[in-house]
């Protein structure tokens, strides 16, 4: 599955059940509904650098290898360590208190992040 390229935020569905479920702060909360990220994906072979450009110029990068452990961050800046697999063409990670997929369907980014049987789906359009 080749995920390279660059992603505009195109919609989303169980924002706030997801992250009042994961207990992101308030303000985070209302800093991230709607949120235009821009994803930029670099593949090279199972390494994969995965940035999200966030309005107001704040940045998150994450560089794995699929298969191998190593240090993350979620997207309310907290840092950890996970193995990123790869199961059925979608990335999957087991983030501190959400599983977490990517995957790319019909050209789009699809991510879904699952806790505790809420469901949160971002899609996102790629634009370059």
């Amino acid at each position: 599955m080749a995920f390279t390229g660059k992603y505009e935020f195109e919609g989303d569905e169980n924002y706030d059940a997801f992250v009042q479920k994961i207990g992101l702060p308030s303000e985070k909360i209302e800093m991230g509904r709607n949120c235009k990220i821009v994803t930029e994906v670099v593949q090279n072979g199972n390494d994969f650098t995965w940035t999200q450009h966030f309005p107001g110029g704040r940045t998150t990068t994450n560089t794995f290898t699929v298969g191998k452990e190593a240090d993350m961050e979620t997207f309310g800046g907290k840092k950890f360590q996970a193995t990123v697999k790869l199961e059925d063409g979608k990335l999957v990670a087991e983030f501190p208190n959400y599983r977490h997929t990517a995957e790319i369907s019909g050209g789009k980014l699809v991510e879904i992040s699952t806790s505790s049987g809420v469901v949160y789906k971002r899609t996102s359009k790629k634009i370059a």
